[in-house]
C-alpha cells in the first residue's frame, strides 16, 4: 500500500473535508483518504503508488490548493 501527505490549504470546515474527499476518491486505486480541515492535512493511501499531481488536481477541482509533504 502507497500512502501519501499533503497539506492543504484553504479548507475551513466539514464541508470542505467532504469535498476534498469526493474529488480525491474519483482516483483510480484510492483505498484511504484521511482529510483535516483542523490542521490543514491530507493522507492519501492507494493499493499501487498514486501520481501527485493527480492528487493535486482533484483538490484544485474541489477548490483548494495542495502540496506534497
Amino acid at each position: 500500500m502507497a500512502t501519501s501527505e499533503f497539506t492543504v490549504t484553504g479548507m475551513t470546515c466539514g464541508h470542505c473535508e467532504m469535498s476534498v474527499r469526493e474529488e480525491v476518491g474519483q482516483l483510480g486505486g484510492v483505498s484511504a483518504i484521511d482529510v483535516s480541515a483542523a490542521n490543514g492535512r491530507l493522507v492519501v493511501s492507494a493499493t499501487s503508488p498514486i501520481d501527485d499531481a493527480a492528487v493535486i488536481a482533484a483538490v484544485e477541482e474541489a477548490g483548494y490548493r495542495a502540496e506534497r509533504v
